[in-house]
């Protein structure tokens, strides 16, 4: 095979990658923000499939001091007392590998993380 046959072929590949990532805008609340040290929305790219799960591990690898404040470290579940929102429907019982919306995976609308609020 020649070399430019198989430049072609990487360079195949390497388009096809760079189509599968999704940019997604994620809304954090203030606590996390601030722990985080970020003013508004994140924008995290995820490769592969767009889904809660991989929008969380990439925010997580992106932003470490938030490791164990949205998920348990053991379990991996989200924490009792916050909400995640896809397109105005709360999405906190779905299933992590749920592929979100094509307005969420490209960042036309923010997957936002929200506190839930309790007390009476």
């Amino acid at each position: 095979m020649s070399e430019a046959a198989k430049l072609g072929g990487a360079a195949k590949t390497e388009g096809a990658a760079k189509t599968n990532a999704a940019t997604v805008r994620v809304g954090l609340p203030y606590h996390l923000r601030t722990l985080a040290r970020v003013e508004g929305d994140v924008l995290l790219e995820v490769t592969g499939p767009a889904t809660l799960r991989a929008v969380l591990d990439a925010l997580e690898t992106r932003y470490p001091m938030l490791r164990g404040t949205i998920r348990e470290y053991e379990t991996g579940q989200r924490r009792a007392f916050l909400r995640f929102f896809v397109c105005a429907e709360d999405w906190s019982h779905e299933s992590p590998d749920k592929a979100l919306p094509d307005a969420v995976a490209s960042g036309k609308e923010p997957l936002l993380i929200l506190g839930a609020i309790a007390g009476g």
